[in-house]
């Protein structure tokens, strides 16, 4: 019989070092494919379509989420498409499977008002409001993930040009665009840096390391509870705020696409449906025929 768990270590070593794929997702694939080669009774390289409905079908039966159920089927797709790619298989059992459809929650946003006054930091002089404005509109005024923010060095920004090399999702690079308001506040943090050197951290920690995500997105809640009176704001919103405003300022998706760092086109396709509820809003408001319709009946 075919080493299952040794085929699932390749496959995870290889999203590791090829794929570059964080811990975090290694590590969700890991428990995901752990949990399939646990309920098969047979090699992976033998596994039908049945075999993959039949696991499918235990995951409903045990009331996971639909979104769950998603994850699992993809992990076991991702892992016999690279068995195929290894020739270790024909055909993709996983292929012919669907899983239940998830409900997809659109993302909230703060509306361009709130970004506005979340970012006025014009009484605020200190060191650490001077970092904490440059992260904040590294988040919205460019729209950046926090691992890349976190991953930023000094080096990576063009402040003259206006632009920052972005190490993404797939150790995937990207040049995305600075806005005048970013640049001014990278100069500022700049000026304030403790160590303004071409290969220091841009947001460096107390170790050698960088500021951790975590310190970052609770500096970010006080930020908020400051500007806005409330601490629901996270680095996420800030990016979904970005895609929303330049999306219904464009319209065009495939820039959205590009400067989001979005693989799929689909991914970056949720931002339509916010940018029609925003429409539905100002017509709901605005158009005579859809105002007092139960009066007008």
């Amino acid at each position: 019989m075919t080493d299952n768990p040794g085929l699932v270590k390749e496959f995870l070593s290889h999203l590791q070092h090829s794929k570059r794929y964080s811990a975090h997702t290694l590590q969700a694939y890991r428990r995901d494919l752990q949990r399939y080669i646990g309920e098969l009774n047979k090699a992976c390289a033998e596994a039908d379509p049945k075999d993959i409905q039949r696991f499918v079908s235990g995951l409903h039966h045990r009331q996971l989420t639909a979104k769950t159920i998603q994850r699992h089927l993809s992990a076991v797709r991702s892992f016999y498409e690279h068995l195929l790619r290894r020739q270790l298989i024909a055909v993709n059992p996983a292929r012919l499977v669907s899983a239940p459809k998830a409900k997809r929650n659109l993302p909230k946003v703060l509306d361009a008002d709130k970004a506005s006054q979340l970012l006025d930091f014009t009484a605020q002089k200190d060191d650490r409001a001077i970092c904490d404005q440059a992260v904040l509109e590294l988040f919205y005024g460019s729209g950046l993930r926090l691992s890349e923010v976190v991953n930023l060095r000094i080096a990576d920004l063009d402040l003259n040009q206006g632009f920052v090399d972005v190490l993404g999702k797939g150790n995937k690079r990207r040049l995305v665009p600075l806005g005048r308001h970013c640049v001014k506040a990278l100069k500022r943090w700049l000026g304030a840096h403790p160590n303004p050197l071409a290969d220091s951290w841009l947001l460096p920690g107390r170790g050698t390391g960088p500021l951790s995500p975590r310190t970052i997105q609770s500096r970010i809640k006080r930020v908020a509870q400051r500007q806005l009176g409330e601490d629901s704001l996270h680095p996420h919103m800030l990016r979904h705020s970005f895609a929303t405003h330049m999306l219904e300022s464009s319209g065009d998706l495939r820039a959205v696409q590009e400067l989001l760092g979005h693989a799929d086109i689909a991914t970056t396709q949720i931002y339509t449906h916010l940018d029609f509820q925003h429409l539905a809003k100002v017509y709901d408001k605005a158009h005579p025929r859809a105002r007092n319709t139960e009066a007008q009946e």
